[in-house]
Protein backbone atom coordinates (compact mmCIF):
# COMPACT_ATOMS: atom_id res chain seq x y z
CA UNK A 1 0.00 0.00 0.00
CA UNK A 2 3.00 2.50 0.84
CA UNK A 3 6.33 2.41 -0.55
CA UNK A 4 9.48 2.52 1.10
CA UNK A 5 9.94 6.33 1.48
CA UNK A 6 6.42 6.84 3.34
CA UNK A 7 6.28 7.35 7.19
CA UNK A 8 6.13 3.69 7.63
CA UNK A 9 9.60 2.89 7.18
CA UNK A 10 11.26 5.87 9.50
CA UNK A 11 8.69 4.80 12.50
CA UNK A 12 9.37 0.80 11.74
CA UNK A 13 13.03 1.41 11.04
CA UNK A 14 13.17 4.02 14.20
CA UNK A 15 11.55 0.96 16.30
CA UNK A 16 13.87 -1.24 14.93
CA UNK A 17 17.19 0.48 15.62
CA UNK A 18 15.53 1.03 19.19
CA UNK A 19 15.24 -2.41 19.78
CA UNK A 20 18.83 -3.23 18.70
CA UNK A 21 20.47 -0.49 20.25
CA UNK A 22 19.00 -0.56 23.82
CA UNK A 23 17.77 -4.33 23.70
CA UNK A 24 20.29 -6.64 21.80
CA UNK A 25 23.64 -4.42 22.06
CA UNK A 26 24.09 -4.54 25.76
CA UNK A 27 23.49 -8.38 25.89
CA UNK A 28 25.57 -9.00 22.99
CA UNK A 29 28.76 -6.74 24.31
CA UNK A 30 28.42 -8.83 27.34
CA UNK A 31 28.65 -12.56 25.66
CA UNK A 32 31.16 -11.05 23.38
CA UNK A 33 33.34 -9.76 25.61
CA UNK A 34 32.99 -12.62 27.94
CA UNK A 35 33.70 -15.06 25.14
CA UNK A 36 37.02 -13.11 23.93
CA UNK A 37 38.13 -12.63 27.44
CA UNK A 38 41.57 -14.25 28.64
CA UNK A 39 42.00 -17.87 28.93
CA UNK A 40 42.06 -17.53 32.87
CA UNK A 41 38.23 -16.40 33.01
CA UNK A 42 37.31 -19.38 30.39
CA UNK A 43 37.81 -21.30 32.96
CA UNK A 44 34.33 -19.84 34.37
CA UNK A 45 32.12 -21.80 31.75
CA UNK A 46 34.31 -24.67 32.21
CA UNK A 47 33.25 -25.29 35.33
CA UNK A 48 29.62 -24.38 34.86
CA UNK A 49 28.97 -27.70 33.04
CA UNK A 50 30.88 -29.39 35.25
CA UNK A 51 29.93 -28.11 38.71
CA UNK A 52 26.32 -30.17 40.26
CA UNK A 53 25.55 -26.55 42.23
CA UNK A 54 25.02 -24.90 38.94
CA UNK A 55 22.84 -27.69 37.58
CA UNK A 56 20.94 -27.55 40.42
CA UNK A 57 20.38 -23.90 40.34
CA UNK A 58 18.82 -24.73 36.63
CA UNK A 59 16.58 -27.23 38.10
CA UNK A 60 15.01 -24.59 40.85
CA UNK A 61 14.91 -22.03 38.05
CA UNK A 62 13.06 -24.42 35.95
CA UNK A 63 10.78 -25.49 38.71
CA UNK A 64 10.19 -22.09 39.73
CA UNK A 65 9.01 -21.03 36.48
CA UNK A 66 6.80 -24.06 35.37
CA UNK A 67 5.02 -24.08 39.22
CA UNK A 68 4.18 -21.17 39.03
CA UNK A 69 3.06 -20.48 35.33
CA UNK A 70 0.53 -23.85 36.58
CA UNK A 71 -0.60 -22.44 39.66
CA UNK A 72 -1.41 -19.52 37.94
CA UNK A 73 -3.35 -20.77 34.84
CA UNK A 74 -5.63 -22.82 37.29
CA UNK A 75 -6.39 -19.87 39.29
CA UNK A 76 -6.63 -17.28 36.88
CA UNK A 77 -8.43 -19.48 34.17
CA UNK A 78 -11.33 -20.38 35.92
CA UNK A 79 -11.89 -16.49 37.37
CA UNK A 80 -11.14 -15.54 33.95
CA UNK A 81 -14.00 -17.84 32.42
CA UNK A 82 -16.14 -16.76 35.17
CA UNK A 83 -15.89 -13.36 34.35
CA UNK A 84 -16.88 -13.41 30.52
CA UNK A 85 -19.58 -15.42 31.22
CA UNK A 86 -21.41 -14.44 33.90
CA UNK A 87 -23.84 -11.80 34.95
CA UNK A 88 -22.11 -10.77 38.65
CA UNK A 89 -22.71 -7.65 40.06
CA UNK A 90 -20.60 -4.29 40.71
CA UNK A 91 -17.99 -6.67 38.04
CA UNK A 92 -16.18 -3.74 36.85
CA UNK A 93 -15.05 -3.59 40.69
CA UNK A 94 -14.44 -7.27 41.32
CA UNK A 95 -12.14 -7.38 38.70
CA UNK A 96 -9.96 -4.46 39.71
CA UNK A 97 -10.02 -6.37 43.22
CA UNK A 98 -8.85 -9.55 41.45
CA UNK A 99 -6.56 -7.81 39.57
CA UNK A 100 -4.94 -5.25 41.81
CA UNK A 101 -2.27 -8.04 42.95
CA UNK A 102 -0.74 -6.96 39.90
CA UNK A 103 0.10 -4.01 41.01
CA UNK A 104 1.81 -4.54 43.74
CA UNK A 105 5.62 -5.58 43.55
CA UNK A 106 6.54 -9.29 44.26
CA UNK A 107 9.18 -8.42 46.95
CA UNK A 108 6.50 -6.27 48.94
CA UNK A 109 4.02 -9.47 48.89
CA UNK A 110 6.79 -12.02 49.71
CA UNK A 111 7.51 -9.33 52.77
CA UNK A 112 4.19 -9.62 53.56
CA UNK A 113 3.72 -13.68 53.39
CA UNK A 114 7.01 -13.86 55.32
CA UNK A 115 5.63 -11.62 58.33
CA UNK A 116 2.91 -14.23 58.43
CA UNK A 117 4.06 -17.40 57.50
CA UNK A 118 6.60 -19.94 59.74
CA UNK A 119 10.14 -18.59 58.70
CA UNK A 120 11.28 -22.46 58.50
CA UNK A 121 8.96 -22.64 55.91
CA UNK A 122 9.28 -19.81 53.81
CA UNK A 123 12.41 -19.94 52.84
CA UNK A 124 11.73 -22.49 50.52
CA UNK A 125 10.90 -23.35 46.70
CA UNK A 126 7.17 -24.05 46.99
CA UNK A 127 6.75 -20.57 49.16
CA UNK A 128 8.00 -18.93 46.27
CA UNK A 129 5.60 -20.28 43.77
CA UNK A 130 2.92 -19.38 45.92
CA UNK A 131 3.99 -16.03 46.28
CA UNK A 132 5.20 -15.55 42.82
CA UNK A 133 1.01 -17.19 42.04
CA UNK A 134 -0.97 -14.99 44.16
CA UNK A 135 1.48 -11.44 42.29
CA UNK A 136 1.25 -13.21 38.85
CA UNK A 137 -2.23 -14.78 38.41
CA UNK A 138 -4.06 -11.88 37.24
CA UNK A 139 -2.03 -11.82 34.03
CA UNK A 140 -3.88 -15.52 33.04
CA UNK A 141 -7.46 -13.68 34.29
CA UNK A 142 -7.28 -11.28 32.45
CA UNK A 143 -5.72 -12.78 29.04
CA UNK A 144 -8.32 -15.80 29.56
CA UNK A 145 -11.35 -13.17 29.76
CA UNK A 146 -10.48 -11.07 26.87
CA UNK A 147 -10.12 -14.71 25.01
CA UNK A 148 -13.21 -16.02 26.06
CA UNK A 149 -15.29 -12.65 25.11
CA UNK A 150 -13.79 -12.84 21.51
CA UNK A 151 -15.18 -16.17 21.02
CA UNK A 152 -17.09 -16.34 17.91
CA UNK A 153 -21.06 -16.72 19.37
CA UNK A 154 -22.47 -18.34 16.63
CA UNK A 155 -20.21 -21.14 17.64
CA UNK A 156 -21.29 -21.89 21.10
CA UNK A 157 -24.75 -21.45 20.06
CA UNK A 158 -24.62 -24.29 17.29
CA UNK A 159 -22.97 -26.35 20.18
CA UNK A 160 -25.81 -25.51 22.69
CA UNK A 161 -28.57 -27.44 20.86
CA UNK A 162 -26.90 -30.13 21.68
CA UNK A 163 -24.61 -30.13 24.53
CA UNK A 164 -24.67 -28.63 27.92
CA UNK A 165 -23.25 -25.53 29.21
CA UNK A 166 -20.25 -27.35 31.00
CA UNK A 167 -19.31 -29.50 27.84
CA UNK A 168 -19.76 -26.16 25.37
CA UNK A 169 -17.10 -24.60 27.76
CA UNK A 170 -14.50 -27.44 27.61
CA UNK A 171 -14.84 -28.42 23.66
CA UNK A 172 -15.52 -25.24 22.45
CA UNK A 173 -14.77 -22.01 24.03
CA UNK A 174 -11.67 -23.08 25.82
CA UNK A 175 -9.92 -24.78 23.08
CA UNK A 176 -10.90 -21.23 20.94
CA UNK A 177 -9.12 -19.52 24.01
CA UNK A 178 -5.80 -21.95 23.99
CA UNK A 179 -3.91 -19.78 21.87
CA UNK A 180 -4.17 -17.10 24.71
CA UNK A 181 -4.19 -18.56 27.82
CA UNK A 182 -0.88 -20.51 26.70
CA UNK A 183 0.59 -17.05 25.95
CA UNK A 184 -0.83 -16.11 29.52
CA UNK A 185 1.38 -18.67 30.75
CA UNK A 186 4.92 -18.27 28.90
CA UNK A 187 4.26 -14.53 30.19
CA UNK A 188 4.08 -15.95 33.66
CA UNK A 189 6.69 -17.81 33.22
CA UNK A 190 8.99 -15.78 32.00
CA UNK A 191 8.16 -12.94 34.67
CA UNK A 192 8.92 -15.97 37.09
CA UNK A 193 12.55 -17.14 36.16
CA UNK A 194 13.54 -14.08 35.95
CA UNK A 195 12.29 -12.34 39.26
CA UNK A 196 15.20 -11.83 41.76
CA UNK A 197 13.26 -10.04 44.48
CA UNK A 198 11.36 -13.32 46.25
CA UNK A 199 13.79 -15.50 45.74
CA UNK A 200 16.47 -13.38 47.39
CA UNK A 201 13.80 -12.45 50.11
CA UNK A 202 12.73 -15.75 50.43
CA UNK A 203 16.78 -17.49 50.49
CA UNK A 204 15.77 -19.67 47.61
CA UNK A 205 18.59 -20.67 45.29
CA UNK A 206 17.70 -19.47 41.36
CA UNK A 207 20.66 -18.20 38.68
CA UNK A 208 18.97 -14.16 39.49
CA UNK A 209 20.06 -14.44 42.55
CA UNK A 210 23.26 -16.34 41.89
CA UNK A 211 24.51 -14.11 39.01
CA UNK A 212 23.57 -10.58 41.39
CA UNK A 213 26.10 -12.36 43.80
CA UNK A 214 28.87 -12.93 41.41
CA UNK A 215 28.43 -9.87 40.04
CA UNK A 216 27.74 -7.51 42.82
CA UNK A 217 29.11 -9.14 46.03
CA UNK A 218 32.92 -10.71 43.59
CA UNK A 219 32.61 -8.34 40.78
CA UNK A 220 33.14 -11.40 38.66
CA UNK A 221 31.70 -10.32 35.79
CA UNK A 222 32.34 -13.47 33.51
CA UNK A 223 31.47 -15.40 36.34
CA UNK A 224 27.97 -13.76 36.10
CA UNK A 225 27.80 -14.02 32.25
CA UNK A 226 28.48 -17.72 32.11
CA UNK A 227 25.45 -18.47 34.80
CA UNK A 228 23.39 -16.56 32.44
CA UNK A 229 23.76 -18.73 29.48
CA UNK A 230 21.57 -22.09 30.92
CA UNK A 231 18.84 -19.62 31.77
CA UNK A 232 19.48 -17.61 28.76
CA UNK A 233 18.92 -21.29 26.52
CA UNK A 234 15.82 -22.46 28.67
CA UNK A 235 14.11 -19.05 27.93
CA UNK A 236 14.98 -19.52 24.07
CA UNK A 237 13.97 -22.94 23.98
CA UNK A 238 10.50 -22.01 26.05
CA UNK A 239 9.56 -19.45 24.07
CA UNK A 240 10.03 -21.17 20.65
CA UNK A 241 7.69 -23.96 21.31
CA UNK A 242 5.25 -21.54 22.68
CA UNK A 243 5.30 -18.96 19.91
CA UNK A 244 5.13 -22.12 18.08
CA UNK A 245 2.50 -23.30 19.69
CA UNK A 246 0.17 -19.82 19.61
CA UNK A 247 1.30 -18.39 16.22
CA UNK A 248 -0.81 -15.17 15.55
CA UNK A 249 -3.16 -16.84 18.18
CA UNK A 250 -2.18 -14.33 20.79
CA UNK A 251 -6.00 -12.67 19.93
CA UNK A 252 -8.85 -15.14 18.93
CA UNK A 253 -10.99 -14.55 15.47
CA UNK A 254 -12.98 -10.65 15.82
CA UNK A 255 -16.62 -11.73 15.91
CA UNK A 256 -18.94 -11.07 13.30
CA UNK A 257 -21.57 -8.27 13.00
CA UNK A 258 -24.15 -10.66 13.24
CA UNK A 259 -23.73 -13.60 15.59
CA UNK A 260 -25.41 -15.97 18.09
CA UNK A 261 -26.23 -15.57 21.96
CA UNK A 262 -22.91 -16.13 24.52
CA UNK A 263 -23.05 -19.01 26.60
CA UNK A 264 -23.22 -18.26 30.08
CA UNK A 265 -22.73 -20.16 33.60
CA UNK A 266 -24.53 -18.04 35.87
CA UNK A 267 -25.96 -21.30 37.50
CA UNK A 268 -22.10 -21.57 39.01
CA UNK A 269 -22.69 -17.76 40.60
CA UNK A 270 -23.09 -18.15 43.72
CA UNK A 271 -19.56 -20.85 44.03
CA UNK A 272 -17.76 -18.66 41.68
CA UNK A 273 -18.60 -15.46 44.19
CA UNK A 274 -17.46 -17.80 47.44
CA UNK A 275 -13.99 -18.10 45.90
CA UNK A 276 -13.98 -14.49 44.56
CA UNK A 277 -13.96 -13.70 47.88
CA UNK A 278 -11.44 -15.62 49.17
CA UNK A 279 -8.92 -14.81 46.49
CA UNK A 280 -9.73 -11.42 47.38
CA UNK A 281 -8.95 -11.92 50.87
CA UNK A 282 -6.32 -13.73 50.81
CA UNK A 283 -4.45 -12.06 47.82
CA UNK A 284 -4.53 -8.45 48.62
CA UNK A 285 -6.55 -7.82 51.76
CA UNK A 286 -4.27 -10.23 53.83
CA UNK A 287 -0.52 -8.70 52.72
CA UNK A 288 -2.22 -5.84 52.74
CA UNK A 289 -3.35 -6.12 56.66
CA UNK A 290 0.08 -7.81 57.34
CA UNK A 291 2.08 -4.47 56.28
CA UNK A 292 -0.69 -2.13 57.74
CA UNK A 293 0.15 -4.11 61.29
CA UNK A 294 4.16 -4.43 60.99
CA UNK A 295 3.88 -0.20 59.75
CA UNK A 296 2.64 0.05 63.36
CA UNK A 297 5.67 -0.14 65.00
CA UNK A 298 6.90 3.13 63.03
CA UNK A 299 7.94 5.40 65.16
CA UNK A 300 7.12 8.98 62.74
CA UNK A 301 5.53 8.15 59.47
CA UNK A 302 5.81 11.58 59.01
CA UNK A 303 9.99 11.49 58.83
CA UNK A 304 9.43 8.23 56.68
CA UNK A 305 7.11 9.84 54.15
CA UNK A 306 9.52 12.73 53.96
CA UNK A 307 12.76 11.11 53.74
CA UNK A 308 11.54 8.93 50.88
CA UNK A 309 9.90 11.82 49.11
CA UNK A 310 12.12 12.65 46.67
CA UNK A 311 12.63 8.89 45.76
CA UNK A 312 8.37 8.78 45.15
CA UNK A 313 8.86 11.43 42.66
CA UNK A 314 12.32 10.02 41.37
CA UNK A 315 10.17 6.89 40.75
CA UNK A 316 6.89 8.75 39.12
CA UNK A 317 8.65 10.98 36.43
CA UNK A 318 11.09 7.70 35.85
CA UNK A 319 8.68 5.31 35.27
CA UNK A 320 5.88 7.62 33.49
CA UNK A 321 8.09 8.97 31.28
CA UNK A 322 9.90 5.51 30.69
CA UNK A 323 6.53 4.24 30.03
CA UNK A 324 5.54 6.76 26.96
CA UNK A 325 8.77 6.18 25.52
CA UNK A 326 8.70 2.71 25.59
CA UNK A 327 5.05 2.74 24.18
CA UNK A 328 6.05 5.11 21.52
CA UNK A 329 8.73 2.98 20.22
CA UNK A 330 6.67 -0.24 21.01
CA UNK A 331 4.27 0.85 18.04
CA UNK A 332 6.32 0.72 15.27
CA UNK A 333 7.39 -3.05 16.53
CA UNK A 334 3.85 -3.97 17.19
CA UNK A 335 2.85 -2.83 13.67
CA UNK A 336 5.79 -4.77 12.20
CA UNK A 337 5.36 -7.50 14.35
CA UNK A 338 1.14 -7.62 13.49
CA UNK A 339 1.73 -7.43 9.88
CA UNK A 340 4.54 -9.65 9.32
CA UNK A 341 4.29 -13.26 7.20
CA UNK A 342 3.96 -16.38 9.69
CA UNK A 343 7.63 -17.12 9.19
CA UNK A 344 8.79 -13.35 10.29
CA UNK A 345 5.96 -13.43 12.77
CA UNK A 346 7.64 -16.49 14.83
CA UNK A 347 11.07 -15.02 14.63
CA UNK A 348 10.08 -11.58 16.05
CA UNK A 349 7.79 -13.69 19.01
CA UNK A 350 10.99 -15.51 19.81
CA UNK A 351 13.12 -12.42 19.48
CA UNK A 352 10.24 -10.67 21.80
CA UNK A 353 10.02 -13.06 24.60
CA UNK A 354 13.83 -14.03 24.59
CA UNK A 355 14.38 -10.12 24.86
CA UNK A 356 12.11 -9.63 27.60
CA UNK A 357 12.45 -12.88 29.34
CA UNK A 358 16.20 -11.76 30.21
CA UNK A 359 16.76 -11.76 33.98
CA UNK A 360 17.28 -8.14 35.47
CA UNK A 361 20.51 -8.90 37.23
CA UNK A 362 21.60 -9.96 33.83
CA UNK A 363 20.51 -6.82 32.10
CA UNK A 364 21.96 -4.57 34.85
CA UNK A 365 25.69 -6.38 34.38
CA UNK A 366 25.06 -5.92 30.77
CA UNK A 367 24.02 -2.34 30.59
CA UNK A 368 27.12 -1.58 33.41
CA UNK A 369 29.61 -3.35 31.01
CA UNK A 370 28.20 -0.62 27.99
CA UNK A 371 28.27 1.67 29.56
CA UNK A 372 30.55 2.71 32.27
CA UNK A 373 33.48 3.91 30.54
CA UNK A 374 34.81 7.59 29.96
CA UNK A 375 33.06 9.93 27.82
CA UNK A 376 29.46 10.25 26.55
CA UNK A 377 28.73 6.73 28.16
CA UNK A 378 30.16 7.34 31.32
CA UNK A 379 28.45 11.24 31.30
CA UNK A 380 25.08 9.15 31.03
CA UNK A 381 26.12 6.57 33.23
CA UNK A 382 26.65 9.11 36.15
CA UNK A 383 22.45 10.32 35.94
CA UNK A 384 18.88 8.85 36.16
CA UNK A 385 19.36 8.04 32.45
CA UNK A 386 19.92 4.57 33.54
CA UNK A 387 16.76 3.64 34.80
CA UNK A 388 15.29 4.65 31.46
CA UNK A 389 17.70 2.35 29.35
CA UNK A 390 16.86 -0.22 32.47
CA UNK A 391 13.10 0.34 31.17
CA UNK A 392 13.83 -0.05 27.63
CA UNK A 393 15.78 -2.85 27.71
CA UNK A 394 13.67 -4.87 29.97
CA UNK A 395 9.83 -3.59 28.73
CA UNK A 396 9.99 -2.92 25.07
CA UNK A 397 9.85 -6.05 23.89
CA UNK A 398 6.85 -7.05 26.26
CA UNK A 399 4.94 -3.98 25.01
CA UNK A 400 5.64 -4.82 21.43
CA UNK A 401 4.22 -8.16 22.12
CA UNK A 402 1.07 -6.24 23.62
CA UNK A 403 0.47 -3.97 20.85
CA UNK A 404 0.98 -6.71 17.92
CA UNK A 405 -2.33 -8.28 19.41
CA UNK A 406 -3.93 -5.13 19.52
CA UNK A 407 -3.11 -3.84 16.65
CA UNK A 408 -4.15 -7.73 14.76
CA UNK A 409 -6.97 -6.71 16.02
CA UNK A 410 -7.91 -3.72 13.12
CA UNK A 411 -8.91 -5.35 10.06
CA UNK A 412 -6.70 -4.35 6.90
CA UNK A 413 -9.13 -3.28 4.92
CA UNK A 414 -9.32 -0.07 7.02
CA UNK A 415 -5.86 0.72 5.80
CA UNK A 416 -6.59 -0.14 2.70
CA UNK A 417 -9.53 1.97 2.07
CA UNK A 418 -7.65 4.97 3.65
CA UNK A 419 -4.65 4.22 1.33
CA UNK A 420 -6.95 4.38 -1.90
CA UNK A 421 -8.26 7.67 -0.73
CA UNK A 422 -4.80 9.40 -0.65
CA UNK A 423 -4.31 9.14 2.85
CA UNK A 424 -0.61 8.60 3.83
CA UNK A 425 0.73 5.85 6.47
CA UNK A 426 0.69 8.80 9.14
CA UNK A 427 -2.44 10.02 8.82
CA UNK A 428 -4.36 6.55 8.64
CA UNK A 429 -2.05 5.65 12.16
CA UNK A 430 -3.43 8.45 13.81
CA UNK A 431 -7.05 8.83 11.99
CA UNK A 432 -7.92 5.13 11.92
CA UNK A 433 -5.99 2.94 13.62
CA UNK A 434 -4.87 4.53 16.68
CA UNK A 435 -9.01 5.58 18.03
CA UNK A 436 -9.07 1.95 17.53
CA UNK A 437 -6.66 0.40 19.38
CA UNK A 438 -6.57 3.33 22.48
CA UNK A 439 -7.68 1.22 25.22
CA UNK A 440 -5.08 -1.80 24.50
CA UNK A 441 -2.48 1.21 23.97
CA UNK A 442 -3.84 2.58 26.97
CA UNK A 443 -3.52 -0.68 29.14
CA UNK A 444 0.15 -1.55 27.32
CA UNK A 445 1.15 2.34 29.32
CA UNK A 446 -0.41 1.36 32.38
CA UNK A 447 1.48 -2.15 32.46
CA UNK A 448 4.74 -0.62 31.69
CA UNK A 449 3.92 1.92 34.24
CA UNK A 450 3.46 -0.02 37.28
CA UNK A 451 6.61 -2.92 35.77
CA UNK A 452 8.83 0.55 35.67
CA UNK A 453 7.64 1.70 38.81
CA UNK A 454 8.13 -1.68 40.67
CA UNK A 455 11.43 -2.61 38.85
CA UNK A 456 14.35 -3.56 41.59
CA UNK A 457 17.14 -6.38 39.66
CA UNK A 458 18.52 -4.10 37.69
CA UNK A 459 17.94 -0.78 38.86
CA UNK A 460 19.81 -1.53 42.03
CA UNK A 461 22.85 -2.35 40.28
CA UNK A 462 23.05 0.57 37.92
CA UNK A 463 21.83 3.22 40.38
CA UNK A 464 24.09 6.33 39.76
CA UNK A 465 25.91 7.57 43.37
CA UNK A 466 23.03 9.76 45.18
CA UNK A 467 20.48 8.71 42.76
CA UNK A 468 17.35 6.42 44.58
CA UNK A 469 14.21 4.83 43.34
CA UNK A 470 11.35 4.34 45.54
CA UNK A 471 12.16 0.14 45.34
CA UNK A 472 16.06 0.46 46.20
CA UNK A 473 14.68 2.73 48.84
Amino acid sequence: MWGWRSGRTIVIGAAVAALAFFCVVPLAYMIVVWVIAPAGQASAYGALLLDSRQRGLLLNTTLLGVGTAIMSTLVGVPVGVALARMALPFKAGLRILLAAPALLPSYIVGLAWLYLGDASWMDSLPAAVIVLTVVLYPISMLMTEAAVRGVEPKLEEAASLTATPGRVLWRITLPLALPSILAAALVIFVLAVSDFGVPALLRVRVFTTEIFTAFAALYDSARATALAMPLLLLTLCIAFVSVRLTGHGLVVTRRGLVGGELQTLDRWRPAFAGVAVALVLSTLALPVFVLAREGRHVNSWTNVITGSGEAIRSSLMLASGGATVVCALAFGLGYARAKATRAGGVAAGVLFVVLFAVPGTIVGVALIGLWNRAGVAGAIYATSGMFLLVYLAKLMPLAAMALAASLRSVPASHEEAAAVSGAGWVRTMTRIVLPQVRRGLLAVWVIVFTLAFGELSASVLVSPPGESTLPIR
